[in-house]
């Protein structure tokens, strides 16, 4: 009997979303934008089989559950859920909270994956009590140990991330124990900046969800993007560009973009004619077009399907990415720079 079982695959993610006064201008915009997030998950369930169940949380000095492993079928808006309030923010807390009741869930039957994103515009100052009152800096330590605990132990089908202000916000993350792929900046100063938060969040839930379907339960690189594909998922979805519409250059030091490809003969910069090799991490805007290059042949695919096979179905605006490493394929971004500087040890691809 055993041996016709179904090992049904159960993803279980938790969002926990920053509600100190300091998320005040865009308490609307972050409801849209989940909601938009949400239904992202529901999509790329539904495509793959998959059962996935979302827990939402918002925090500020207090740490509130909103909606507890819910089939996201049947999530309704966080519109009169998510509520800004006037309080600091227990970022340590809602992170253990979150991992802590998510440790309740039983997994013997299916096989199960944990996801975890934080999202936040400050830094901690409220676990163990608001030190804006108190100014008890010490109540933090016993905090910092279990949050490294905690982080340090967690199993391998867990997936913990983090979605921070800033660089020195980030280093506070990789000391709790947030792993460094699993870290993003965003900017929480401009109009567009959750907007672009939640396409990063969006895009690395479809590359959490289509890396189950190659085995991967849980991640230390989330951020992301390329790893989870395939070249018949390239092959079968894109479309190819004929051999003699590009070329490939090889970047052989750090140069600007403009002269760098005026150097080679028989071709003439122009802008948005070229592409850079995805490496480290960059800001993809919605308007820029991505091309899948094959790496043994150097065979090259785009199309309208290019940036959803990439960052997930319905992802809009700006998305903050890296390359995932791919034995296979290459990830290759659109420029519209005439001073982009290109980095050693990558390619440019020109459209001729």
């Amino acid at each position: 009997m055993s041996a016709n079982k179904i090992q049904h695959k159960v993803n279980h993610v938790a969002l926990v979303v920053d509600c100190s006064g300091s998320m005040r201008p865009h308490e609307s915009q972050l409801i849209r934008v989940v909601d938009e997030f949400v239904a992202g998950l529901k999509a790329e369930s539904d495509s793959l089989g998959h059962e996935t169940r979302i827990s939402l949380y918002s925090f500020d000095h207090r740490v509130e559950n909103l909606v507890w492993d819910m089939d996201v079928k049947h999530l309704p808006s966080m519109r009169g859920l998510y509520q800004v309030n006037n309080g600091a923010t227990a970022l340590i807390e809602a992170s253990l909270k979150s991992l802590d009741d998510l440790g309740h869930i039983w997994e013997e039957y299916g096989e199960h994956s944990f996801l975890q994103i934080v999202v936040t515009d400050g830094e901690e100052n409220a676990s163990g009590g608001d030190r804006r009152h108190d100014g008890d800096m010490a109540i933090l330590g016993p905090w910092l140990d279990r949050i490294t605990a905690k982080m340090g132990g967690l199993p391998g089908h867990w997936t913990s991330a983090i979605l921070v202000p800033n660089s020195l916000a980030k280093r506070t993350a990789q000391n709790y124990g947030f792993p460094a792929g699993n870290i993003a900046i965003w900017d929480a100063d401009s109009q567009k900046g959750v907007e672009e938060a939640i396409g990063t969040v969006r895009a690395a839930a479809t590359s959490f969800l289509r890396g189950r379907e190659h085995g991967v339960r849980g991640t230390k690189n989330l951020f992301a993007v390329g790893q989870d594909i395939s070249v018949d998922e390239v092959r079968a979805n894109l479309e190819p560009i004929p051999a003699d519409k590009y070329r490939l250059l090889k970047v052989d030091k750090e140069v600007e973009i403009r002269p760098f490809v005026n150097s080679h003969p028989g071709v003439t910069y122009e802008r948005g004619s070229c592409y850079y090799q995805l490496g480290a991490r960059a800001q993809v805007q919605q308007n820029k077009e991505v091309i899948v290059v094959e790496k043994d042949t150097d065979r090259a695919y785009t199309g309208d399907a290019a940036r959803s096979l990439l960052f997930g179905t319905g992802v809009q605006g700006t998305v903050s990415v890296k390359a995932g490493n791919n034995p296979k394929l290459e990830v290759y971004v659109q420029s519209r720079s005439v001073n982009r500087k290109l980095k050693p040890n990558t390619r440019l691809l020109i459209m001729l």
